[in-house]
């Protein structure tokens, strides 16, 4: 089974490098674990890239910062139904609708009705299209400032609208409740419990060794992203086997300190569509009956040199995760790998 997983792992890699400069590919199958890379890391240091390279994972950062929610809410930290005000600065203003405030549930539902982007950051992307780090003047000042004068496009709790600001201001309250910063945070109440040690905000020392450089869609080298204060809609970096531990739990129900709160991420649900819905940091799906009819819950993630994908089956405890140093989509061929050992999983004799 290991042979054949790894074999489905590097012609998935293999696919991948046609368009990308590098990619790694893992593949989790109840107890089966194959990784895969293919293409260059494209830095100084220019390798294949492998298990433990690392990638900046976009906006698959928001399933930590979901989780992290989760973590403190089975703590009694904070609460699902708390308003964001209640975590911001005194005298922060946060919009409402419909005398409905934003809760804590909403921003990891993306119901919150909040905008894709902060204040102003639209017209900066029309103005500087080009600005090779577009977040990094996102600060905390600049976010609350921003929020006090945002509309929101729809009462909070009524609708799905995916809002990168919303997340970010998620892992900033979470951040400010708990009396640390965001990396410290994830560290503590994630990585630490999973023995994952290469999910990190900052990149230093022997990881900087370690890490892709990104590039454009085009293969041309592209500037890290940085997200300042909102870092918890995107500004993780990790790796395809601290990844692995981290879906694994997802799979398995996590180590006991986790356990609880993987449970509640997933039984708070908002659906999107019949066939579709949203988990607390994640967005989920049941295939057509011709295609099997099977669970895939997932998250992907894109900067401005990267792209990524986590996607995974509970029910039948499969998984797979693409990492790219490319900003170009890897969903297609990952999906396509995963909806291959789900149908090979249901072929399979019990």
């Amino acid at each position: 089974m290991a042979q054949e997983l790894g074999t489905l792992a590097q012609q998935t890699a293999d696919r991948l490098a046609e368009q990308h400069v590098g990619v790694v590919v893992a593949v989790v199958a109840e107890d089966v674990v194959e990784i895969r890379g293919a293409g260059s890391t494209g830095a100084d240091h220019s390798r294949t890239p492998g298990p433990d390279t690392l990638f900046e994972i976009g906006s698959v950062t928001k399933s930590f910062t979901a989780l992290a929610l989760a973590r403190l809410v089975s703590a009694g930290t904070v609460g699902l139904d708390e308003p964001l005000g209640d975590l911001l600065p005194d005298g922060t203003a946060v919009p409402s609708r419909d005398g409905r405030q934003i809760t804590l549930q909403h921003l990891a539902t993306h119901t919150s009705g909040l905008p894709r982007l902060p204040r102003g950051m639209l017209l900066q992307a029309l103005l500087r299209p080009s600005k090779p780090d577009p977040y990094a003047d996102c600060t905390a000042d600049a976010l609350l400032s921003g929020l006090a004068r945002t509309r929101l496009g729809a009462t909070p709790g009524n609708r799905f609208r995916y809002s990168n600001l919303g997340a970010g201001l998620l892992g900033l309250a979470l951040a400010r409740r708990a009396g640390t910063e965001y990396e410290t945070l994830i560290t503590r109440e994630i990585c630490a419990p999973l023995g994952m040690t290469d999910t990190v905000v900052t990149v230093d020392g022997t990881r900087s060794k370690r890490s892709a450089q990104g590039h454009g869609r085009r293969g041309r080298p592209a500037a890290p992203w940085h997200l300042a204060d909102l870092v918890g809609a995107g500004g993780l970096r990790s790796t395809a086997t601290d990844l692995v531990a981290f879906v694994r739990a997802q799979l398995d129900g996590g180590p006991a300190e986790l356990a609880e709160a993987i449970r509640l991420s997933r039984e708070v649900e908002h659906r999107t569509s019949p066939f579709a819905w949203v988990h607390l940091g994640w967005m989920a799906h049941r295939l057509h009956q011709r295609q099997g009819a099977h669970l895939q819950v997932w998250h992907n993630g894109g900067t401005g040199g990267f792209s990524s994908l986590v996607g995974f089956d509970p029910e039948k405890r499969l998984a797979v995760i693409a990492l790219g140093n490319t900003q170009r989509p890897v969903d297609g061929p990952a999906f396509d790998l995963l909806r291959t050992l789900q149908s090979e999983h249901a072929a399979m004799p019990n």
